[in-house]
């Protein structure tokens, strides 16, 4: 069986189509991920997305991305801005790494503006909304293809 795309959300983002529809539109996470599992199935390629609040989730989901996963596409939410943990976790991943923000971090709250993340992913979506996660589905493709 081939691996998956792990799409792995951080916290709040269950909260979609709730939290500041403003900033982050009216689409729940059930939609971000059927988008997802469209977009990954019309490419060939099989999903596997997942949502925690808890930081060491993420590590640890990140870590078994090592083995378990062809990509990885986070959306760290709040913690893109913080932690330290998953920025040493994602450096030891030698597969594709790419961050996703639906909103653009850059034109929000200077507390914003630094991203833990971005230090070690191979590319940062933002802004696109829902898109965004599409679109990290096909730079997946092309970084793979390019390896």
């Amino acid at each position: 069986m081939p691996k998956p795309i792990f799409i792995l959300n951080g916290p709040n983002l269950n909260t979609l189509g709730r939290r500041e529809p403003h900033i982050y539109g009216d689409q729940t996470l059930k939609d971000v991920e059927a988008a997802c599992e469209a977009a990954a199935q019309a490419s060939g390629a099989i999903i596997d997305f997942r949502q925690s609040n808890h930081e060491g989730t993420l590590v640890d989901w990140i870590q078994e991305a090592s083995d378990a996963a062809r990509a990885l596409i986070l959306n760290a939410g709040a913690y893109t801005h913080t932690s330290v943990a998953l920025l040493d976790a994602l450096r030891v991943l030698a597969i594709p790494k790419i961050e996703v923000h639906l909103s653009n971090p850059a034109a929000r709250e200077a507390f914003r503006h630094n991203s833990y993340v971005s230090l070690a992913s191979d590319g940062v979506i933002a802004g696109l909304g829902v898109y965004g996660y599409i679109a990290a589905i096909e730079a997946v493709k092309r970084l793979e293809a390019a390896a």
